[in-house]
């Protein structure tokens, strides 16, 4: 619609409001921070999920290299135990090195001095260069002071002594018997003489072949 002016004045154009960019400034300025701080945020965020993963990986490689380790340690102990076995079995034979020398005729001697004495059986006997460790039982003290006697007499053993000699309270069965320990120093005749022990008296035939030879 067309408006004609008819009284010739000019009509003041209408005044435009200032606009206030005073409280647009903090809303600005708050966006951005939540923009700034949304990005150090997730850059932080980020960070620490790539430290975490790396980590993560260490942990597994230490979890491997620990299984590793145990199965070396598992197969360490079954190489002592094994070690262990073999030294034992080594020591019995080096032992048994030491001692075979008159091992039978020792046993032998043994065997023939106690059937000699009656109402004793022996448990144990350990022998330790010339030491013979002898643990055995009897019916009665009597039966020990004889084997004691029968071991002085067959010249095959010296300095035997009684280490322990006493009831054995174990029985149940009524009968009294009695356990001992006695140590002896093994003497084979055809063995050196040790110092202080006289020398066997020579044989008859010994004694008659002198003479001979001063004739």
């Amino acid at each position: 619609m067309i408006r004609i002016n008819l009284l010739g004045q000019i009509r003041p154009k209408a005044s435009r409001r200032p606009v206030d960019t005073g409280a647009a400034l903090p809303i600005v300025f708050v966006g951005a921070g939540l923009v700034l701080g949304g990005l150090v945020l997730g850059y932080i965020y980020l960070s620490w999920q790539k430290q975490l993963t790396v980590e993560n990986d260490k942990i597994k490689s230490l979890k491997a290299q620990k299984t590793e380790l145990q199965q070396i340690k598992a197969q360490v102990e079954d190489f002592d135990r094994q070690k262990k076995l073999l030294q034992v079995r080594v020591d019995t034979i080096e032992k048994l090195q030491r001692d075979r020398t008159g091992g039978q005729e020792l046993l032998d001697m043994v065997a023939n001095t106690v059937s000699r004495t009656e109402n004793l059986w022996l448990t144990d006997l350990n022998r330790k260069g010339n030491t013979l460790s002898v643990q055995g039982a009897s019916a009665s003290i009597n039966s020990v002071a004889n084997f004691i006697t029968a071991m002085k007499r067959s010249g095959y053993f010296q300095k035997v002594e009684i280490e322990e000699s006493k009831q054995d309270e174990r029985a149940t069965s009524g009968i009294v018997t009695f356990t001992f320990k006695l140590n002896a120093e093994i003497n084979p005749p055809s063995g050196p003489t040790p110092a202080g022990q006289a020398k066997p008296a020579s044989t008859p035939a010994q004694s008659a072949a002198a003479p001979a030879k001063k004739g």
